[in-house]
């Protein structure tokens, strides 16, 4: 196990109050393997991602075990080391992640110098190796552009190689995908695919995208309101979704061999964070919804290697929280 994450809980403070976006999430990534994060914007998926770097600020607790080690327990230093080493990060967006006025090649570079025991001339061979690997064509001279004079699908091409150029042992892709056309948004997961085979990566793979999640992942997990709501390994969760929502999700893609007026839609909006309803926080637009449902959360039940947070398994399976 690469990485094992217990109870985190994620609270941001406002003059309106304290919001939850990270409520008591546990789960584990194992070497080489991709686990897909997947939900509705705003149900903390980002937040996640970001609490793992030490990137939040809002207010974090529970573990963040890495390789035996707590990163909860690392100072600024300690994680300024490890983040781009060990653990690398793509951000949403490459043209904000990137620096307009700094060229390629000192971004690049930069990463490189610090993780890594380079001069500059052995730190710049490896940027160009680095594009190379990720697709750009004639590399030593793309190396030399500013961000705007890329594409948007080189600029997320650029931000791989940044990621992957200290070899990380976890890259944390947080919607690798999202602004980008099929077409490259197809070269973009199939590039990171063969780099998670030909590193033995393990990737944490956030979106929203369940047709990138089918292609992709090895297990998904499924959040809705800060919790997860489901776990399972990804044929399983297409195959035979348990919780209510992730059959909304599903039931929300668009199928080509139907013919409808209009594609299905979860009924409902996500609740305001600063008033979650009581009991279920997905009781309001649930059509299996119970009694019981408005009055208690339910806890997390598991079957062997698949978990589900809703009332109409809790006869059938073990509560593992």
């Amino acid at each position: 196990m690469l990485l094992e994450v217990k109870n985190l809980t994620t609270k941001f403070k406002s003059k309106k109050g304290t919001t939850t976006a990270v409520n008591q999430v546990s789960f584990h990534v194992n070497e080489g393997e991709i686990l897909a994060i997947v939900g509705e914007s705003g149900s903390g998926k980002s937040v996640t991602s970001l609490s793992i770097m030490g990137l939040t600020p809002g207010e974090v607790s529970g573990e963040i075990i890495f390789k035996g080690e707590d990163l909860k327990q690392k100072s600024d230093k300690e994680m300024q080391k490890i983040r781009g080493d060990k653990i690398s990060m793509i951000f949403q967006e490459p043209m904000t992640s990137l620096n307009p006025v700094h060229r390629i090649k000192d971004q690049l570079m930069e990463t490189i110098l610090t993780h890594m025991d380079m001069n500059k001339e052995e730190a710049l061979k490896r940027a160009i190796t680095m594009l190379d690997l990720v697709g750009i064509p004639s590399p030593e001279k793309r190396i030399n552009d500013y961000p705007h004079q890329m594409s948007g699908g080189m600029r997320q091409r650029v931000m791989i190689a940044m990621a992957l150029s200290c070899r990380p042992e976890l890259l944390i892709a947080d919607e690798p995908t999202t602004a980008l056309d099929v077409t490259i948004q197809a070269q973009i997961m199939e590039l990171l695919y063969r780099l998670r085979q030909k590193f033995n990566m393990a990737v944490m793979l956030i979106t929203h995208d369940l047709g990138v999640v089918a292609e992709s992942a090895d297990r998904v997990i499924v959040m809705y309101c800060g919790r997860i709501v489901e776990e399972a390994p990804v044929i399983e969760l297409f195959e035979t979704p348990k919780h209510p929502y992730t059959r909304g999700l599903l039931d929300s893609i668009p199928k080509i061999d139907e013919d409808k007026d209009r594609l299905f839609m979860i009924d409902g909006m996500v609740p305001n964070p600063l008033h979650m309803p009581k009991g279920c926080t997905f009781s309001d637009r649930c059509d299996k919804c119970m009694d019981i449902c408005r009055q208690m959360m339910p806890a997390l039940v598991t079957d062997g290697n698949r978990s589900v947070r809703c009332f109409l398994y809790h006869n059938e399976v073990e509560v593992s929280e």
